[in-house]
């Protein structure tokens, strides 16, 4: 089910829902899919007034039961990326129309919701304190996607780190990324030791697993590496926050 709450026969059709909307993995749906209904029953507890469902882009069909879950209400839509580029400003408001929901709203990304500043600022001073560092005698190094062909997504990253950083007080804030230079192990080099990395994703897949930590080796960074700032679980509530921000209207 990827709906966490089951429309009442006689909900109003007005009733507020909102749809967490994550991009999956196409080679292996299911797991990504799962993880979307979990993030979502987890939003749902800050939202008791709300039917809130999760879906992925890449789990056939899961996009089409979400929104059909939701019933007739219009749903506001929480994109679970780090960037607003073109899966947010173009392909998901067209799968959003095949699906049946065409007057969607559509919040800010998670890389872009307005509290991601404060949530990076507090992940990195927390991975600091777990290993023994001091933020403001530490680096800290924002690995991050990028892409070859999109600014947008390098914007995105290097703006959120030029916004946590008087936040969070850290010796220096550098960004490296998987897919454009500067790349994660040119940035790294740059950040004398004592340094950790946090990676700006959304969830913890290949990049994170095996692209950050190889390219760090190759850097010779042996600081930690923490989970994705997308995996905090401060991220459902402040999500909760964005959704709920956005003012409902009725149907059309």
């Amino acid at each position: 089910m990827s709906s966490t709450r089951s429309p009442s026969p006689t909900a109003p059709a007005t009733e507020r829902a909102a749809l967490i909307v994550a991009h999956g993995q196409p080679s292996d749906p299911d797991g990504p899919q799962a993880r979307a209904e979990a993030f979502a029953e987890a939003v749902a507890r800050h939202l008791p007034d709300w039917r809130v469902a999760g879906a992925t882009l890449a789990a056939p069909g899961a996009l089409a039961r979400a929104v059909a879950a939701l019933g007739n209400a219009r749903p506001v839509v929480y994109p679970l990326f780090m960037s607003d580029g073109w899966f947010v400003k173009t392909e998901l408001p067209g799968r959003l129309a095949k699906a049946g929901a065409p007057s969607a709203r559509i919040t800010a990304a998670l890389g872009l919701d307005p509290g991601m500043p404060a949530l990076l600022a507090r992940a990195a001073q927390a991975g600091a304190q777990a290993h023994g560092l001091t933020p403001a005698e530490t680096g800290l190094l924002l690995a991050a996607h990028g892409s070859p062909s999109n600014p947008r997504p390098r914007a995105v990253a290097d703006e959120a780190a030029r916004a946590m950083a008087p936040l969070a007080g850290f010796r220096e804030i550098v960004t490296g990324f998987v897919d454009e230079a500067p790349g994660i192990a040119e940035a790294a080099r740059h950040l004398p030791a004592p340094a950790l990395c946090l990676p700006f994703f959304a969830r913890t897949g290949g990049h994170v697993l095996d692209d950050l930590p190889a390219a760090l080796a190759e850097a010779g960074f042996d600081g930690p590496l923490l989970p994705p700032v997308g995996e905090d679980a401060a991220v459902a509530e402040m999500a909760a926050r964005t959704i709920a921000a956005l003012p409902v209207e009725d149907p059309a």
